[in-house]
């Protein structure tokens, strides 16, 4: 196996490997290496602690190397290749390999909210070998993860037929199987999206589709971490991110074609009840970003004139004329393979978002988790139409 970073031949072989990627997290880097130290400690595994930095030009470094991780070896590389953290978590993956870790579990660097027993909830049906890939299941408020909700957890579920909560969540645990998988792609991948914010899609999708055993998730209660507006902070996010997923569409074409079932899947440990940080959307600038990126683009943009006028009006689209809209841009991405169509979806992104948070400000999170799964059903239900047109029309 080929590998990319300057890693240490002389590691030594664990049980369990903790990465964290980092890119300038000096305030919360020490605490979650030293969180997920106490949790290897109560399992009472061989544990390695990593760290694959991206050149942060603060103190982050310094501040991993500083936490008190009760005697547990650490070690932090900057890694090699396309800057990003798909990047950065390729390294970790090389060191859990040269370990022979049976199972490597990866943290994000802003997490404010991580407990010991998360690595024990997200270590433990890897480790009794129930499954190779674990996703996380939060606690979110209902304005944090706007990716994940209006995108990548309907499409993804609709696709492959499994309802995989948080598929970009960015804390998840991988079995040396499917570590293999992943090393063993081709170079050429790493080139892609994948290396910057489209990893965590691409290794879920991977694992729907290659693992022997089905995903689990784990409880893991709250989500604190950095929450950016999604006005204003995701546009690169969203691009990098739904690049990689049509991407997979493709790459996994043959697969998904004859899924029509929508299953959920096991989520291992109790819920806790936590209270969630309360996120604030500034809908008006929402509703401007949707209407504004939508002239700037309109020439290249081929939808329902009805759809496009109404997100011109209003600076909002409803979940029927949004799921419409994700599978003609995946269907037009499918023709020409062009970034360019992403950019164009990036309105209707804005729009969507801005028409969920209008509906819902009334709502709790339970409440607003309704609609959500409203708009899965809808993707479901439409799966159908997009195949036909996918594998039929000329």
């Amino acid at each position: 196996m080929r590998y990319c970073n300057d890693i240490p031949d002389d590691l030594g072989v664990y049980d369990i490997v903790v990465g964290i990627p980092s890119f300038n997290n000096p305030d919360t880097i020490g605490h979650v290496a030293q969180t997920a130290a106490r949790g290897i400690e109560d399992l009472g595994l061989r544990g390695l602690i990593a760290n694959s930095d991206g050149g942060s030009t603060d103190n982050t470094v310094d501040a991993f190397l500083k936490s008190d991780t009760f005697g547990l070896p650490k070690i932090s590389i900057r890694y090699k290749g396309v800057p990003g953290k798909g990047s950065a978590v390729r390294a970790l993956f090389e060191i859990a390999h040269k370990t022979k870790a049976k199972v490597f579990i990866m943290l994000d660097s802003d997490l404010r909210s991580v407990e010991p027993w998360w690595v024990e909830r997200l270590a433990r049906p890897i480790l009794e070998e129930k499954t190779d890939y674990v996703t996380p299941f939060y606690l979110r408020h209902k304005y944090d993860g706007t990716i994940t909700n209006n995108i990548c957890y309907p499409l993804t579920s609709a696709l492959y037929g499994l309802k995989i909560r948080q598929p970009i969540g960015g804390d998840f645990a991988v079995g040396e199987r499917l570590i293999e998988i992943y090393l063993g792609k081709p170079e050429r991948v790493w080139q892609t999206n994948v290396a910057k914010f489209g990893i965590d899609i691409w290794m879920t999708t991977t694992a729907i589709n290659e693992s022997e055993r089905l995903p689990i998730q784990a409880a893991l209660g709250a989500k604190v971490h950095d929450v950016k507006d999604p006005g204003k902070h995701l546009q690169g996010m969203f691009i990098q991110v739904v690049q990689t997923l049509f991407d997979l569409m493709i790459e996994y074409q043959g697969r998904w074609k004859s899924v029509t079932t929508l299953e959920g899947v096991e989520i291992y440990g109790d819920r806790p009840s936590q209270f969630v940080e309360e996120i604030v959307v500034d809908l008006n600038g929402l509703k401007e970003r949707a209407k504004n990126t939508l002239k700037e683009r309109l020439v290249g943009i081929t939808v329902r004139q009805e759809i496009a006028e109404s997100v011109l009006k209003m600076g909002t689209i409803n979940a029927q004329d949004w799921v419409e809209v994700v599978y003609d841009f995946a269907l037009k991405y499918r023709e020409k393979n062009d970034q360019e169509i992403i950019l164009d979806l990036l309105p209707f992104y804005f729009a969507r978002v801005a028409d969920f948070v209008e509906r819902t400000r009334d709502m709790d999170s339970i409440e607003a988790e309704k609609i959500i799964n409203e708009q899965l059903e809808i993707f479901h239900q439409q799966k159908d139409r997009l195949a036909k047109r996918w594998f039929f029309d000329t």
